[in-house]
């Protein structure tokens, strides 16, 4: 090759490193979902944008972003969202297993069977369904990936907390397990374990303000309350979620990487 030629190139850049390429993440309508999708579609991706908020359709004015309405507690609706997903864009290369929420704290002996079932349902048993409806279509993928969002309540649970942090460590033991046995197609499973992320719908200002009081703390002094005295953002875990698909994690399955700021009983 000329000189110039080489020049020419080195000016050209690189394609995105997600070009040519097809996710689907749940959970897609806000928070980390939301930045998620955007992120991606940012680094070329096409993706299918789940969620059972109706407005999901039209949270994204892009053609290569595709809003899909899916409950995925329901196996027919998870179903019909990926197939949605394969019929518009052809295939499946990447998976965001994102949708969850966080249920209102209550202690083991006051259990509300209900509030447990729910929590369980949402947080462990839907992504389980939704890694194996997508199996089938990520095997025939490029440099399949699936990230599993967790939360840092799987090595460092609280109290009140036991619907949520035993479903996340079952979602956590359900990556590990995936990465054993779909490894050998050439799918990649890793986990990311964010701690609070803020500007998401659950923390409303009323909420911040009662949790950082009950701490003695200033909303900022609590919104930082880590190690490196920083705030994780939804675009935070955003990025990291896209690094674990793309290629500098090519070698990397069944790993947990936390997101954080720091935090002392995770250390």
């Amino acid at each position: 090759m000329e000189y110039w030629e080489l020049e020419q190139a080195k000016l050209g850049g690189s394609s995105p490193i997600f070009q040519g390429k097809i996710a689907l993440v749940t959970g897609a309508a806000s928070g980390i979902g939301h930045a998620c999708v955007e992120t991606l579609h940012a680094q070329g991706a096409a993706v299918v944008a789940v969620d059972s908020n109706p407005a999901i359709t039209t949270r994204f004015d892009k053609k290569e972003i595709l809003g899909v309405v899916c409950d995925v507690t329901l196996d027919e609706s998870i179903q019909a969202a990926v197939e949605t997903g394969i019929r518009h864009f052809g295939g499946l290369d990447i998976l965001i297993s994102n949708a969850g929420n966080f249920p209102a704290s209550e202690k083991i002996a006051e259990m509300n069977p209900k509030n447990w079932d729910e929590s369980l349902a949402l947080n462990l048993t839907s992504h389980q369904r939704l890694l194996k409806a997508c199996t089938p279509y990520l095997a025939m993928g490029i440099d399949a990936a699936v990230i599993m969002m967790a939360s840092k309540n799987v090595p460092a649970p609280g109290p009140g907390a036991s619907a949520y942090s035993v479903a996340k460590a079952g979602q956590t033991q359900l990556a590990r397990v995936a990465a054993l046995e779909l490894g050998g197609l050439g799918i990649r499973v890793n986990v990311i374990h964010p701690n609070a992320v803020f500007d998401t719908a659950l923390w409303t200002n009323e909420v911040l303000e009662k949790r950082a009081k009950h701490y003695g703390m200033t909303v900022e002094e609590y919104k930082t309350n880590n190690i490196l005295k920083t705030e994780v953002t939804s675009k935070d875990v955003a990025a990291l979620a896209c690094a674990m698909a793309g290629p500098i994690f090519a070698k990397t399955t069944g790993a947990q990487m936390p997101i954080d700021g720091g935090n002392e009983r995770v250390l």
